[in-house]
Parts: structure tokens; C-alpha cells; sequence
């Protein structure tokens, strides 16, 4: 099956339904899959104090104000959901509380995400695996014990996923990167796993897909000098256009891994090896 390409809004649409619909279509023009959102109930996802503390932002100068001023609501994810249906795209959301989740069911979703902040939030992954819907786990900053607690809860619900190889730094360091932990993931649990990148850059990309995921996310943007703190980790149009192009033409030359000669070989190896006696007695 080809790599799963995810163009991850999250909130980089800095709460403007305009922004939202261009990334849409950035992302659709780019040939990926499906975008990715994030939801949040505000109130639950943080505390009273943090919330009345000081933030300048577009919205005002308290937190509340900069998360009320990024996220989406009913009409908004109405319209997304119009939109990505006329497209013909998928789209999701990674949701940071329950009452999240439930609120994204009434689009009747293909798929479900994980956030890796949310790895440990158990109660909310059970709520999550018990729609049975095929989910994308980012495992960034999380223990194996946290995996291996976060598997098992979707394997006794019967509930299909793939891991999603992560590392939670916005952006990440090409150095810290631990690729191979991708065989890591797919050997100890047995399962299909893709990568959640935040670097710089489409390298690191171009390797994951050349281990074999089965999946891959990039945060995208419209332009990395925008508002927010996800817009430096983030792939402008022209790169995502150069990142699925490229993931394309990596796929299409992994092969099977047999060893023989190909038939565009042949004629190639008789004229090249001809003064050879064995190959011109073969001719």
C-alpha cells in the first residue's frame, strides 16, 4: 500500500476559515491523502490560572484569548467538512479531551489521531479506540512502558492503528531524529508504523519513507513566518509539492528487494559484455 501523506493544519490556520480552505488546498494540490486538525475544549484541556495568565497575541494579551482565538468550532468544522467532501480529501482531527471526541463523531470520520501529548491521557484513548476506527498513534515523548500500555489498550478493543514514530520537538534537530526507531516500533509490536516529523527540511522525511512507514505526517503552512508556535516545524506549498512528489518516486524505487537481471538490463549487458566469450556464447 503507498505511504498514508498527512498534511497536518493542527491550528495553523490561526482561527481563520480562509486559511483553513487555502491549506486544504494546498494540501490537496500537493497529492496528499488527508489534513489533519486539532481540537480542544479549552476549559479542559487547561487550568483557570494559566488560562487568565498574561499572552500577547492577534486575540488579546491573556492565554484564553490566544487559545479561544485558535480554535475552531461548529460552524467552522461544518465548513471544513463541506469543503474536504467537494475536494475529495480526508480530513481528521486529533482531539485533547473527551468531550473533543465526541464532538468530531457527528462527521462520521474515517479516521482517528493520537496526539503524542495524549499518549498517556488513558481515559481519552479508550473513548478514542472504542469508535473502532483505524487510528494514527504518535508515540514523541513517551516512554515504552506508555507504548506498550497504549497498544494494549487498542489491541483488547479490537480497535485497528499504526504507530506513528515521533519526536516532540517543534523543530526537531536532525540529530535527534533516531530513525531507527521506526524498526524499533514495527519489531516489538508487530505493527505498521509511520512518522510524525517536526525538522526542518524534507531529508529526514525522504529516510523515513525509505524504511518503509506506511504513514507520513508534515505540519504544513502557508508561510513559516506566519503566527504560531507550529509555523517553524512546518512545510510551506512548494515544499509539501516537492515532499509527496518525492515520497512518490522513493516507493517506486524500493522495489522488492530481489536481486536478478531486469529485462531493460538485457540488451544493455549484451552489447556492454559482448566481448565477453561466455555472454556472447549466451547471445
Amino acid at each position: 500500500m503507498p505511504i498514508f501523506i498527512i498534511g497536518e493544519i493542527g491550528i495553523n490556520h490561526n482561527g481563520d476559515l480562509s486559511i483553513a480552505r487555502d491549506l486544504i488546498d494546498v494540501a490537496k494540490d500537493a497529492g496528499c491523502d488527508a489534513v489533519k486538525f486539532q481540537k480542544r475544549t479549552i476549559d479542559l484541556v487547561y487550568k483557570q490560572d494559566f488560562l487568565d495568565g498574561p499572552r500577547e497575541s492577534p486575540w488579546g494579551t491573556t492565554q484564553r484569548e490566544q487559545k479561544e482565538g485558535l480554535e475552531f468550532g461548529q460552524m467552522e468544522y461544518r465548513e471544513i467538512d463541506a469543503y474536504c467532501k467537494q475536494g475529495k480529501i480526508e480530513w481528521f482531527a486529533s482531539s485533547w479531551d473527551i468531550e473533543s471526541q465526541k464532538f468530531l463523531r457527528q462527521f462520521n470520520l474515517n479516521y482517528n489521531k493520537v496526539a503524542s501529548a495524549m499518549l498517556v491521557h488513558e481515559d481519552l484513548i479508550k473513548e478514542i479506540a472504542s469508535e473502532k476506527k483505524h487510528t494514527f498513534i504518535s508515540t514523541g515523548m513517551s516512554t515504552l512502558t506508555e507504548i506498550d500500555k497504549a497498544v494494549e489498550i487498542f489491541n483488547d478493543a479490537d480497535c485497528p492503528f499504526e504507530l506513528m514514530h515521533c519526536v516532540s520537538t517543534y523543530p526537531m534537530a536532525d540529530e535527534d531524529a533516531n530513525l531507527n526507531g521506526i524498526k524499533t516500533l514495527r519489531e516489538r509490536y508487530e505493527c505498521n508504523v509511520g512518522y510524525s516529523g517536526h525538522e526542518v527540511g524534507l531529508a529526514i522525511s525522504y529516510a523515513a519513507a525509505a524504511l518503509g512507514i506506511t504513514s507520513l505526517e508534515r505540519h504544513i503552512t502557508l508561510d513559516r513566518a506566519m503566527y504560531g508556535s507550529d509555523q517553524a516545524a512546518s512545510v510551506e506549498p512548494n515544499g509539501l509539492r516537492q515532499l509527496v512528489g518525492a515520497v512518490r518516486k522513493i516507493e517506486a524505487a524500493m522495489g522488492d528487494g530481489v536481486i536478478d537481471v531486469i529485462e531493460k538490463e538485457v540488451p544493455v549487458a549484451q552489447s556492454l559484455r559482448a566481448h565477453v566469450p561466455f555472454i556472447a556464447s549466451q547471445r
